[in-house]
């Protein structure tokens, strides 16, 4: 059974969940309790907003934990294609806490704008922010990785993510800057300019899981590099439909594939082994079906 099959496989990427979940939770907790005493202590908006930010990213390592802790289970009767659907519906609520995170930041710079604002003492805070800028950097770049090696929608989310919390930081980074230097509006203003970042990734984070969810076909281009890949196998004279569709993070292909009509049943079955063997070599692919038909049939 395919399940028995791909115990190994499933192991080593349960490691790579678990190191993942130990990244993200592990600096998110860090960064978010850092973020939150240096803003209670300067009374920055724009640190303020970084560090709901940084709350929310706590709140959907959790989520996150549950999630990849379902998508890790290994194939069972009951899924026998694996729990990896689960990842999207993650995602989803990723999306919904980051949104609050935005809307929190919004309201607080609004309310530090409406009082004028502000300067804020420089020191610790120019400390906090340029160090998170540079753990969420590396944390980007570790999660992005592990994401690729995994074809997860949840990891993906969560390392645009961190990036976002780069530019972010970077921003609030300014803003403190600008209200010593410049005008206390320079921090509410700052919060603003990151409680719209924090939007504009949720939106586009939500957007991509939805996708996995209701069943979205592939691009255009992945497309053509199935067709071109299936094509290449010797036998197979051309492949005359194909449907792709997202069950969860990943693919579901069914191609239809011309043989010569005079092949043996082995033959073409072991050509179509050979197709979808090459066809399941795609990371982003989880299952391939193939149907074959003679090219000289006429229906």
């Amino acid at each position: 059974m395919r399940w028995v099959r791909d115990y190994q496989p499933q192991q080593d990427q349960n490691k790579l969940y678990r190191n993942a979940i130990i990244i993200t939770l592990g600096g998110n907790l860090l960064l978010s309790a850092a973020k939150g005493i240096v803003a209670a202590i300067s009374g920055s908006a724009a640190i303020y907003a970084d560090a709901a930010n940084s709350i929310s990213d706590v709140v959907y390592s959790l989520l996150m934990v549950l999630g990849l802790w379902m998508a890790m289970q290994p194939p069972d009767l009951s899924h026998q294609q694996g729990h990896s659907r689960f990842e999207p519906v993650v995602g989803l609520l990723v999306t919904l806490s980051m949104a609050f995170a935005g809307y929190e930041a919004a309201r607080n710079a609004y309310a530090r704008y409406s009082t004028g604002g502000e300067s804020i003492a420089l020191g610790l805070p120019i400390i906090i922010l340029l160090s998170s800028a540079l753990i969420k950097a590396g944390m980007f770049v570790v999660i992005r990785r592990i994401a690729k090696q995994l074809s997860s929608p949840t990891l993906n989310t969560t390392a645009k993510d961190n990036l976002s919390d780069v530019l972010a930081t970077m921003a609030a980074f300014i803003g403190v800057l600008g209200a010593s230097f410049i005008h206390p509006l320079a921090d509410p203003i700052a919060g603003f300019v990151v409680a719209l970042w924090i939007f504009r990734q949720a939106f586009l984070a939500g957007k991509e899981n939805l996708g996995f969810l209701t069943g979205k076909s592939a691009s255009t281009e992945d497309v053509k590099a199935f067709i071109a890949a299936a094509e290449e196998i010797r036998g197979v004279l051309r492949v005359h439909h194909i449907m792709t569709d997202y069950v969860g993070p990943r693919l579901m292909l069914d191609l239809h594939i011309n043989v010569e009509g005079s092949k043996t049943l082995i033959e073409v079955h072991e050509i179509t082994d050979r197709v979808i063997k090459r066809l399941e070599e795609f990371s982003e692919v989880d299952r391939a079906y193939v149907h074959v038909e003679p090219d000289d049939w006429v229906d």
